[in-house]
């Protein structure tokens, strides 16, 4: 296949202002205020896709959000690729450590974006990467250069566990049938070491709430002498780890997987500082897990966070009362072989068992999803490892990551396909935090490296 670079060179404003526009649109699926603007955004990408050259393009319903199809299919003997992606972005807040409004996009050079990175919310995740693939589906079409079949599938809900697509995939798998997935929702090492992520940790996600007196109480009154919620709470997110950081819910670590000396020293191989690790998230050391490496620790072992934490007065000045409740999210990142659903209920029997008298104590889960690892030795795999080795001129690395992408697991079960993660995005990018941006190179790159793809899957599939 013939390089992208003159094409995307001849429309490079175009795409990053196309790009541009759609960050525009605050898609944020968890606000029900946003609904419009959702909508809005699925129309937006319905008619980029037709735009690009799909033959066929709809907007299917689904009990949610609904999710965008679209296809181009040139002949049924050659494969097809289905390439999954998501509208939707995380909701900004806080909103006052942002350094521009994040639905209002501007470039701007950074020191690892030189020739300058998008800042706005969804730029990296998964915006400005789902529409990599509708820019390069165009450069295909538009230079008759397309070499096999393709099919889109962009959801509208996964910043909130996607919880419409399998209703979705289990009704049309017909319509989604495929020989591999391809998905561009993760990163790469750093722009001079490309890599291909071929683990995902899974997700079990919870809230908690620890209710003591049926209002609440004044703290002069009453303090000393009944439970306080918010006190209790925090003993009991306390007790979750040991001074190891080992996660203490009893069988928690029966099903994971533990990695060989061999595989942990391939690992290790990938370029990492950690000085400049710290430097980048401004701590003075990293923290985890005893025994393990920071990279490790991010990626093969299970985690348990507490992503939000509130109970009682926490506005301006001072009310002293004991709260009638405390609340907290809680988030497990799973490896494989620890079932998410198993996790769950282990978490909700420890939690409510460790609570003391005086208090009560609900669990409420939220939604889930398995770990997955991609085979090195697949045609997806090595199609993207050639692919990379021709844009970037080097060999990729395969990396696992710690993220979640619940689904991957789900389009196994369902389409009986292999995922391959092509992420071109990276760790800085600040996805779901603050000043999210994506690098214009990297945007670029990733428009002149998935064309690669389809070429070398087509050539290894014949």
């Amino acid at each position: 296949m013939k390089s992208a670079k003159p094409y995307i060179e001849k429309n490079k404003q175009r795409f990053i202002d196309e790009l541009v526009e759609l960050l525009k649109i605050p898609s944020i699926s968890a606000d029900s205020a946003y609904k419009k603007n959702v909508l809005n955004t699925a129309e937006a990408v319905k008619n980029q896709l037709e735009k690009a050259g799909c033959d066929k393009v709809e907007i299917c319903e689904t009990p949610g959000y609904p999710i965008v199809y679209g296809e181009k299919m040139i002949d049924e003997k050659l494969p097809t690729i289905l390439v999954y992606g998501h509208y939707d972005v995380q909701p900004p807040d806080p909103l006052d450590l942002w350094n521009s409004p994040p639905f209002e996009p501007v470039i701007k050079k950074t020191e690892l974006h030189p020739e300058g990175a998008i800042f706005a919310r969804g730029s990296c995740d998964d915006k400005g990467q789902m529409y990599m693939h509708v820019k390069a589906l165009e450069y295909m079409t538009q230079t008759d250069q397309l070499p096999c079949n393709v099919k889109f599938m962009i959801e509208g809900e996964e910043e909130v566990g996607s919880s419409s697509l399998e209703w979705f995939v289990s009704r049309n798998r017909e319509k989604l049938s495929n020989d591999v997935i391809l998905i561009s929702d993760t990163g790469m090492i750093a722009p001079d070491t490309p890599s291909i992520t071929t683990g995902l940790r899974g997700l079990s996600y919870v809230e908690v709430e620890v209710t003591g007196p049926n209002r609440d109480l004044h703290s002069g009154l009453y303090g000393g002498a009944v439970a306080n919620p918010i006190n209790i709470l925090t003993k009991m997110i306390a007790s979750l780890h040991d001074d190891d950081n080992h996660i203490t819910i009893p069988g928690f670590y029966d099903d994971v997987e533990n990695l060989s000396k061999e595989e942990r020293a391939k690992m290790a191989e990938a370029p990492f500082n950690l000085e400049n690790y710290e430097k980048s998230i401004g701590i003075n050391s990293v923290y985890g897990e005893k025994g393990y490496s920071t990279n490790e620790r991010n990626s093969i072992r299970p985690t348990l966070d507490v992503n939000g934490i509130w109970g009682g007065y926490i506005g301006e000045g001072a009310k002293t009362v004991i709260a009638s409740s405390a609340f907290a999210k809680i988030s497990m990142r799973l490896v494989p072989n620890q079932d998410w659903r198993k996790i769950t209920e282990l978490f909700k029997n420890h939690f409510e068992s460790i609570a003391p008298k005086g208090v009560t104590v609900k669990v409420k889960p939220h939604h889930g999803g398995q770990a997955y690892v991609t085979p090195i030795d697949s045609l997806g795999y090595k199609a993207a490892e050639k692919a990379y080795e021709e844009t970037f001129g080097k060999t990729p690395i395969p990396q696992r990551s710690g993220g979640s992408i619940p689904i991957v697991a789900l389009f196994e079960k369902e389409l009986n396909s292999k995922t391959i993660l092509m992420g071109f995005g990276l760790d800085s990018d600040a996805i779901h935090s603050p000043n999210e941006h994506f690098g214009i190179w990297n945007y670029l790159k990733g428009i002149e490296t998935i064309p690669q793809f389809y070429h070398f899957f087509t050539e290894l599939s014949k």
